[in-house]
C-alpha cells in the first residue's frame, strides 16, 4: 500500500468511525493520521483499514478500530495527564493514546510483541511512552497513581492492583468477563469505585501470572 493510499484509507476509516458514533474530534483526527498497516503483519496489511480485529501472533490481536476509538474517547473525557495501558500488543492503541495524552506507561507480558511495538512507536517518533515487560494484572506500582488506566484484554474480574493504582477521580476502562464480556468504566472516589457498563465487547483474555 502506497503512502498516499494508506493516508486516504486512514481518513476513510476515521469517517466510518464517526458514522458509528465516535464523537471526539481529536480521536478521529489521530486515527485519520496514524498508519494502522504499520502495526499489522505483511500478509494482512490489505485489511489494515477494515473495522475489524486482526491477529498479530502469540494468540493476540490488534483491536477493532471502533473499540480503540471508543475506549480512547471514554478515557479522554477525564483529561488524564498520566495513563497506564495494560497490554501493549501491536502498539496501535499506544500510538493513538501517545498522541493525545502527555505521558503513557504501557505494560506487555509477551517480550516479542513488546520489542516489535517499541520499534514501531519509535518509527512514528512517539517519545512520551514508558515500556514495562511484566504481568498486567499487577499494573505498574512505582509509576502510580494514574489518572486513567486502559486494559486491552478481558479480565475475569477487575484486578485489585489496578484499582489501587488509580488517582483520586481516576478512571479504569476495562473489558470484564469470559464468554459474555462487558466494557466497564470504573471511577475512583476516595475508597469507593463507581462502575458503569458501556457496551458488550469481545477481547482476548488478560493472562495472569507467567510472562512469555
Amino acid at each position: 500500500m502506497s503512502r498516499m493510499a494508506s493516508a486516504s484509507a486512514a481518513v476513510q476509516l476515521s469517517q466510518r468511525l464517526a458514522q458509528s458514533g465516535i464523537r471526539n474530534p481529536e480521536v478521529l483526527q489521530v486515527i485519520a493520521q496514524t498508519p494502522r498497516e504499520l502495526f499489522i503483519d505483511g500478509a494482512l496489511t490489505h485489511k489494515a483499514y477494515e473495522n475489524t480485529a486482526l491477529p498479530i501472533g502469540s494468540g493476540q490481536t490488534i483491536s477493532q478500530p471502533y473499540i480503540v476509538a471508543r475506549m480512547t474517547e471514554l478515557l479522554l473525557e477525564h483529561q488524564p495527564k498520566q495513563v497506564l495501558e495494560i497490554g501493549t500488543g501491536s502498539g496501535y492503541q499506544a500510538a493513538i493514546l501517545a498522541q493525545l495524552v502527555p505521558q503513557l506507561c504501557t505494560v506487555e507480558r509477551i517480550k516479542s510483541l513488546q520489542i516489535q511495538a517499541r520499534q514501531r512507536l519509535k518509527r512514528l517518533d512517539l517519545h512520551n511512552i514508558a515500556f514495562k515487560y511484566g504481568d498486567g494484572w499487577q499494573g505498574w506500582a512505582n509509576r502510580a497513581p494514574f489518572d486513567a488506566i486502559i486494559v486491552t484484554a478481558a479480565a475475569t474480574e477487575v484486578p485489585v492492583a489496578l484499582l489501587q493504582q488509580l488517582a483520586e477521580q481516576g478512571v479504569l476502562i476495562i473489558p470484564v468477563g469470559d464468554d459474555n464480556q462487558q466494557l466497564l468504566k470504573i471511577q475512583r472516589h476516595g475508597g469507593q469505585y463507581v462502575s458503569t457498563v458501556i457496551e458488550a465487547v469481545k477481547f482476548v483474555p488478560l493472562i495472569n501470572g507467567d510472562l512469555a
